[in-house]
């Protein structure tokens, strides 16, 4: 697989660190998940099958749980020693922290100068907002992507998906493996500052026209992508479902249009998205409202439009596209894993099912890297292991 051969040693937690890091070993890296003593908080946190969490399933498969004390110096050694023949690792805590636990990268760059330290916070290690305590959704509050999220009724609303913590996680992702590369080159780590904020604002791309080219705030509910365009938006249907649009290239209202006898408004949705398009979109929700789904979607089937019913979760997970696409694994015919999404055609990833117990690889860990059988049972009577 590809990434055979790279070992990562991971002390994040909760989500963004925890699932690229999963993603690496899916691709054949050895990852060594360094636990404090009271565990992973995600092994606890929602529904359980199989004696796990789900989302701990779904981010520690295939790797190695190490259960250790890092404010005994024992501890600290012991991981100084697990990353002198590592080529990553991987922290998740506010700036300050490794620091103070004499853990940061100067420190570890003495032990092990090949090592790619990837530092992964809310805020970054730099800028006024450094300390600052957050998780995703006050992130996007501060990104002002939060904003976006306006229901119907104009009010702002809990956002769907951690969208901070998942860039912040592909970022951190490919930064690793950039600095991988010049790794192999140079035989030098480097350290990686992600901060998930700056990621979130990173992918704003296609939502600045009015932030840059007009200096002003979006009026959400007029933009193409939260209300203002009418073939890129969510329509009732008579039986009380959903129709969703989302295509608004000028051929796929053609198309409908068309097909609806309608084509009078076709040169409306020419016009920018905004006040122009109304007449478009209390046309859609009339038309819509005449017809339970299950006709839209026979309706739409043989026109060129995007579409889809609006579907649940459960829905989309049990897909049988799904399954063809190998995004839905099933370990010993029953226990749900989510697939793997980069599919190389040459040494493809392949999951190893394996959830660590807390600590399970602590002793073989500590005999590979030279302690004896009497100093291991030390370190696990003191509590360091």
């Amino acid at each position: 697989m590809k990434l055979a051969g790279i070992k990562v040693v991971d002390l994040s937690m909760f989500l963004p660190g925890p699932h690229f890091t999963m993603m690496m070993a899916d691709h054949g890296a050895e990852v060594i998940r360094v636990e404090p003593f009271s565990g992973e908080p995600v092994r606890e946190v929602g529904l359980r099958k199989a004696g796990h969490s789900v989302w701990f399933r779904n981010t520690h498969r295939g790797k190695q749980s190490l259960r250790l004390n890092l404010k005994d110096p024992r501890g600290k050694e012991l991981l100084f020693k697990l990353l002198e023949d590592a080529d990553v690792m991987v922290e998740g805590f506010r700036p300050g922290v490794m620091e103070r636990l004499g853990l940061d990268y100067a420190a570890v760059r003495e032990r092990a100068p090949q090592i790619v330290y990837c530092s992964l916070s809310s805020f970054g290690q730099t800028g006024r907002y450094r300390l600052k305590a957050a998780h995703d959704m006050v992130m996007q509050a501060m990104a002002g992507t939060l904003d976006f999220n306006r229901g119907r009724d104009g009010l702002p609303a809990n956002p769907s998906m951690p969208v901070a913590d998942m860039t912040g996680s592909m970022m951190a992702f490919s930064g690793v493996l950039m600095a991988l590369l010049r790794q192999r080159e140079t035989g030098e780590g480097d350290f990686i500052d992600i901060a998930m904020h700056d990621c979130l604002q990173a992918w704003t791309a296609n939502s600045t026209g009015p932030t840059f080219a007009e200096h002003r705030a979006h009026d959400v509910k007029q933009e193409r992508n939260w209300g203002g365009a009418a073939f890129y938006n969510i329509y009732a249907t008579a039986d009380d479902d959903w129709l969703v649009l989302g295509g608004v290239e000028h051929n796929f209202c053609h198309a409908f249009l068309q097909k609806a006898d309608r084509l009078d408004l076709y040169e409306l949705c020419l016009q920018p998205p905004g006040p122009a398009q109304l007449p478009v979109k209390e046309f859609l929700t009339e038309f819509i409202a005449e017809r339970p789904l299950a006709e839209w979607l026979e309706w739409l089937s043989d026109i060129n439009v995007c579409y889809s019913s609006l579907r649940t979760l459960l829905d989309g997970t049990f897909d049988e596209n799904t399954r063809e696409r190998g995004m839905l694994l099933l370990e010993d015919g029953e226990i749900e894993h989510l697939g793997i999404p980069i599919k190389y055609t040459n040494e493809p990833g392949k999951v190893d099912f394996k959830v660590p117990e807390l600590g399970e690889h602590s002793r073989d860990i500590a005999v590979k890297l030279g302690y004896s059988d009497t100093e291991i049972q030390t370190l696990f009577d003191e509590n360091v292991i």
